[in-house]
């Protein structure tokens, strides 16, 4: 008997990426000795390192080394030769369903309101009232009352280069996510600022503030005790950063993502012009989401926008840093007890 070979086409944010974790180990689990691949982006793959659900992972470089028509029908015709059995694509654009039924494989499942869905053999109902991860595990229809995590898998190699980062820390770590790649998904940087010149007045308590090359460039003062690793960690390195904290405050962004994969992290999520309803809440059950309820012009977009539509931010001014504070202090309070009965 042929051994199944399975592909997943997953070349979106690195949020999506994260979020189809529970996927991978729910095809694992239908499929425990089948041939998993996932295809996606640069930045995607290394976030996926050393899952030990996959077997391989594709890096498609559509920005670089297959940039373009030649690069894409080169990559294709290496996807048609390795014969898949079944190609499951969730990303929703028309080069990915294109790229599914180039691969030719017999059975090809995505969404049924993705772009040319009738080159799917199978197509899977988009439910947009279900958390996104629910609406992955779909696309295998199998034990749907069981529940998948999120799982991030860093290495001794990135736990070393925390435990440098994080060296000087103190008993508790607060970790602040001030970016978004939308400007009106970012909560004012007046208001972290605040949260942070409050936080960092605890003496058992660390500020660590983590972002990408583009947060650099925001002005956040930080006094010497607190951490600065904006634009110097992985993925991996992030997500192991992460699993140390006791407290995640965050846009609605990839870090959300990424602090669900761990349990122990209380996570605070700031919501402005995007909402719950959406599917990409924190999938953590430790977790809390800060919006504005019952304004009227919210949601004003899917991802956001560089600027309110309203002229007002409403959404996010709002959302006052002092009520932010308030439940961060009440946490890290209720973990001083927890160690004091310990």
């Amino acid at each position: 008997m042929r051994k199944i070979r399975i592909l997943i086409i997953h070349t979106a944010f690195i949020g999506d990426i994260v979020l189809s974790t529970p996927l991978i180990k729910k095809l694992r689990d239908t499929y425990p000795k089948a041939e998993i691949t996932y295809l996606t982006t640069p930045i995607g793959a290394s976030i996926l390192r050393n899952n030990p659900y996959l077997t391989h992972i594709i890096e498609y470089d559509k920005r670089g080394e297959h940039r373009g028509i030649k690069g894409f029908w080169a990559i294709t015709k290496k996807l048609k030769m390795e014969s898949y059995n079944l190609v499951i694509t969730p990303h929703r654009y028309l080069r990915s369903s294109f790229m599914s039924f180039l691969t030719g494989a017999p059975v090809r499942r995505g969404y049924d309101n993705a772009a040319a869905s009738f080159l799917f053999t199978e197509k899977i109902h988009y439910d947009s009232d279900k958390h996104e991860v629910e609406k992955l595990l779909s696309f295998v229809p199998k034990d749907e009352g069981k529940r998948y995590e999120i799982e991030l898998f860093p290495t001794d190699l990135e736990r070393e280069k925390v435990d440098k980062f994080l060296e000087k820390r103190k008993e508790k770590i607060v970790i602040v996510a001030p970016g978004s790649k939308w400007f009106t998904k970012k909560w004012p940087l007046e208001y972290f600022n605040r949260v942070i010149k409050e936080i960092e007045k605890r003496e058992d308590t660390t500020v660590v503030v983590v972002g990408g090359k583009d947060e650099i460039l925001l002005n956040i003062p930080l006094s010497k005790n607190s951490i600065d690793l904006r634009g110097r960690t992985t993925l991996l390195e992030l997500a192991e950063v992460i699993r140390r904290a006791n407290i995640v405050l965050t846009n609605d962004s990839s870090p959300i993502h990424i602090a669900s994969a761990f349990s122990n992290v209380k996570i605070l999520a700031i919501f402005g012009p995007t909402v719950e309803k959406f599917g990409f809440f924190p999938w953590s059950k430790n977790s809390e989401v800060f919006q504005v309820e019952d304004l009227e012009c919210r949601p004003c977009s899917i991802h956001g926008g560089n600027s309110c539509p309203k002229k007002h931010f409403k959404c996010m001014l709002d959302i006052k840093p002092e009520k932010i504070l308030e439940r961060i202090e009440k946490i890290l309070e209720s973990l001083k007890h927890e160690h004091e009965y310990v």
